[in-house]
């Protein structure tokens, strides 16, 4: 289960003139700045979901983001809403990020994770573009999975014994898509409280 909203218009500006590639940077962000825009635009997409009203989800967004209209947003999001998925447990939990904040060559920045909820995982991937000073929404990923690591296969039985070897029931559906991550995720961050912001250019 997975709902994507990637805008590409907003970044048309930067395919004008081909840039060198350049490695991300970490952003200057402090855990209270992740932790508010992570929180508000999931509650926000939350929100929308469960009254079918995507003006405050399209609303928060960048312009390249409210691109898309509310009626588009809806569209995109059916899924999640027709599955009653509810959101709203990541008001209380701390999110754990496989992707810290980092600045990408289009000037947008990224982070990604998930909250490990119980019976399921809320992963999500969110991507801000810089507004009048703030961070704005500029694309969201999120799809559900599993909660906590998954168990090893016992091992496999003797030669001499047979035994018929146990069902494995995948785990993801045949049109479930993965949303954007890095080639090569770290290992889940907590948020430490002692992470302090450092003076930067960057929103806040």
């Amino acid at each position: 289960m997975v709902a994507t909203v990637i805008v590409s218009t907003a970044s048309a500006s930067y395919a004008q003139t081909p840039a060198p590639a350049s490695a991300p940077k970490p952003a200057q962000i402090d855990r209270n700045g992740v932790l508010i825009l992570v929180r508000s635009s999931l509650l926000a997409l939350d929100h929308a979901n469960k009254t079918g009203n995507y003006t405050v989800l399209r609303d928060i967004g960048a312009p390249g983001f409210q691109s898309n209209s509310a009626a588009r947003l809806g569209e995109i999001f059916a899924k999640l809403r027709n599955d009653n998925l509810d959101l709203s447990g990541v008001a209380v939990i701390d999110p754990q990020l496989n992707l810290l904040p980092q600045i990408e060559a289009n000037g947008l920045m990224r982070m990604a994770g998930f909250f490990p909820s119980v019976p399921t995982q809320v992963n999500f991937d969110l991507a801000f573009a810089p507004v009048n000073g703030q961070w704005r929404l500029f694309g969201i990923s999120v799809s559900i999975g599993q909660s906590g690591p998954a168990a090893p296969e016992p091992p496999s039985p003797p030669v001499a014994q047979k035994q018929p070897a146990p069902n494995t029931a995948k785990q993801s559906p045949a049109n479930a898509a993965k949303p954007p991550a890095p080639a090569k995720p770290a290992p889940a961050i907590k948020l430490a409280p002692e992470n302090k912001p450092t003076e930067s250019q960057q929103p806040k």
